[in-house]
């Protein structure tokens, strides 16, 4: 890792005709958290090997407190701006984002001029590439990360409509929208109330980082990734974890991730008479995500809100058999029973049988998680994504 990092550096910093990109996000990894907005650090480095240099302002409300990147991590610059807590907040954070950076952009701009700028979510961040692009004319693109596209459901009420209008007017005002699955496209398209330009861009996954375990000795782990929120649908899982686990007393089920769900979880675990078999692990590092991944037997994420889900991706990466849910954007990747696992949002018997058949049949769980790695490899590599990227940099200009 410190090695590719090394050579995407020195790429990045290649000659002043390189294109460059100024990324603005609200997600990046922090020293107190490695995993939170990997998604957008992870492909920068791919970006850099592209030819890309990158310019990168992590942003965050200044009540969340100070930030820095861990040494392993592609650098950014680390901004604090004033926004109002509480709903009314989000809508107007873009205006008070953008009066903070402008200074800063516009002497990036003048020693080395910016090419596009790439916001990730349309508030606060796209909302000030609206600005910055009216200021100074660079060209945005915004990227659509999850399914609550316009923030209506995050916030809600007055201030759910305000954040929808300002959405909206970010999608127009886009050079391109890039989604990170058609099923993210559908609902900015639905709610756009005019024409955007919309792209669907992959989400892509390191292949050596998250790389099959040497060891094939299977575990009996049934392990799941995910915050713990109702959506992501760990009380199903421990509820079909609860219908075989006496059909299978060598298996345990981990979970990783932390939440508001966290103690009424727990609280489950014991009442269904499971708790000594369930771990609750709490967060963890990208690289022990990538041990648990590899030395795990199979992966199990219900959720019923999810735009991709990267998690999905690493694990068929780490040649996991998934199980993920229909009708979420992971669909569009998974072919059930050749590459992955599909069974129905909130159907609990589909999901106590799938665990039941993939943890009796280790033959098909071989298939299952092979053909899974080969898909990852042709398609959804950190590779693929940043050379999508890149002609789509190109064709803004």
């Amino acid at each position: 890792m410190i090695a590719s990092l090394s050579m995407a550096m020195a790429a990045n910093h290649q000659s002043s005709d390189a294109l460059h990109v100024l990324t603005l996000t609200p997600f990046y990894p922090a020293q107190r958290d490695d995993a939170q907005g990997c998604f957008v650090a992870e492909p920068l480095l791919a970006l850099a090997q592209q030819g890309v240099r990158n310019t990168v302002l992590a942003v965050q409300p200044f009540y969340r407190g100070r930030s820095s990147t861990p040494s392993s991590v592609f650098p950014a610059q680390w901004r604090r701006f004033p926004s109002f807590p509480g709903g009314f907040g989000l809508p107007s954070a873009g205006a008070f984002l953008f009066a903070n950076i402008l200074r800063r952009v516009r002497r990036l701009h003048r020693l080395t001029p910016v090419h596009v700028i790439h916001a990730h979510s349309a508030l606060p961040c796209g909302h000030a590439a609206v600005l910055l692009n009216r200021e100074l004319g660079i060209p945005f693109v915004v990227t659509v990360h999850g399914l609550d596209a316009f923030s209506a459901d995050q916030v809600g009420g007055y201030a759910g409509g305000w954040c929808k209008r300002i959405s909206q007017l970010v999608y127009r005002s886009a050079s391109s929208v890039i989604c990170v699955s058609e099923k993210v496209r559908d609902q900015v398209l639905e709610g756009s109330a005019a024409p955007v330009n919309t792209t669907v861009v992959y989400n892509g996954v390191d292949p050596e980082a998250f790389a099959p375990a040497k060891d094939k000795m299977a575990s009996g782990v049934i392990l799941s990734v995910g915050n713990l929120i109702p959506t992501k649908g760990h009380e199903l899982l421990l509820r079909a974890f609860a219908a075989v686990h006496q059909e299978f007393p060598n298996s345990s089920c981990e979970i990783i991730g932390d939440g508001v769900e966290l103690s009424r979880l727990r609280a489950l675990a014991e009442e269904l008479d499971i708790g000594e078999k369930v771990h609750f692990l709490g967060r963890r590092s990208r690289s022990q995500v990538a041990d648990a991944m590899r030395h795990s037997t199979l992966f199990a994420l219900p959720s019923r809100y999810e735009g991709l889900g990267c998690v999905y991706l690493e694990a068929m990466s780490a040649e996991r058999p998934i199980i993920a849910c229909r009708g979420q954007g992971i669909e569009e990747i998974i072919q059930h029973r050749r590459n992955g696992w599909l069974v129905g949002p909130g159907n609990l018997q589909e999901l106590a049988d799938a665990l039941s058949v993939l943890l009796k049949d280790a033959e098909l769980r071989q298939q299952i998680g092979g053909q899974a790695r080969q898909t990852i490899l042709e398609s959804y590599t950190l590779t693929h994504q940043a050379e999508q990227l890149t002609r789509l940099y190109r064709r803004c200009l």
